[in-house]
């Protein structure tokens, strides 16, 4: 199989410039990755599961994954990341992992019970490559089995800007306009403003999904208004401040008017017994 294309420009960004682990693992971003982890919960089936965490990274969900019994293969189409999460959890048995591409998947039709998609779609600027990951998950997980994919919503940088004072700049305001107006998230500069990616309307995930030949059985927000609150960092590492933070978050994850509000939506869907093509 031919290697993953990744635009040399996102490789960079998350070899040289990026560290996502740290980013979920501390402060506001681990609401993320907290609710992240407690809405998979809450849609996988019981026992042990072959899981396909496809956009991996290095490993911080198949970390909780293996620690709960399942069967994780990782692909990433960072060697940085893959070889990350090989150094952290490669010793583990149920563990494997490799570089791959999210649109060519070189795992066979319905080998895994469950495939999570929480990177791919970021950086995939033209929906027919979204449409093709959809499809290589709904190909490789069984009948009945689950995907959860996750999506930057399209208004994150003008919250972001709102909220750490970079919509002040002409330059940052430029970049919200085309985020607003298609979705094509581009940085010019040499600012710290994220690399090249898509940001999806809430409702166009949907639609996107079933395109592919799946069910959808939600679209859930992540983090909620709390991701733009930077004051809620002092209070982050207090256990009971923190489960307000994570509560809030949940009291609006299914809000149609509120889903967007945050950086992130989660979408759950599962494979018929009979895929559409």
């Amino acid at each position: 199989m031919e290697p993953p294309e990744l635009d040399p420009e996102i490789l960079a960004y998350y070899e040289e410039s990026w560290d996502e682990d740290a980013r979920l693992r501390t402060g506001l971003g681990e609401l993320e990755f907290l609710r992240t982890r407690e809405i998979i919960h809450r849609f996988l089936p019981h026992g042990s599961l072959r899981i396909l965490d496809v956009g991996g990274a290095s490993g911080v969900h198949a970390e909780w994954l293996l620690e709960d019994g399942h069967v994780v293969h990782l692909i990433d189409p960072v060697p940085a990341h893959v070889e990350k999460a090989r150094a952290s959890l490669g010793e583990r048995p149920r563990f494997s992992s490799t570089v791959g591409d999210g649109r060519r998947l070189d795992v066979p039709d319905a080998s895994h019970d469950v495939v999570l998609l929480l990177g791919p779609l970021y950086h995939l600027t033209d929906r027919a490559d979204r449409i093709a990951t959809w499809r290589e998950a709904a190909r490789v997980v069984v009948p009945g089995g689950i995907v959860v994919a996750s999506v930057i919503t399209r208004f994150s940088s003008l919250f972001s800007g709102l909220s750490g004072g970079e919509l002040f700049d002409p330059l940052f305001r430029a970049v919200v306009e085309r985020d607003l107006r298609d979705g094509q998230h581009r940085n010019p500069t040499d600012e710290n403003w994220f690399t090249t990616a898509y940001f999806h309307h809430p409702d166009e995930v949907a639609g996107e999904a079933t395109e592919a030949g799946l069910d959808l059985d939600a679209v859930l927000g992540v983090e909620g208004l709390a991701a733009w609150i930077p004051r809620l960092e002092r209070s982050w590492d207090d256990p009971e401040a923190r489960q307000v933070v994570i509560d809030a978050a949940r009291a609006i994850e299914s809000e149609p008017t509120l889903i967007g509000l945050g950086p992130h939506l989660l979408a759950v869907a599962s494979r018929p017994d009979s895929l559409r093509q």
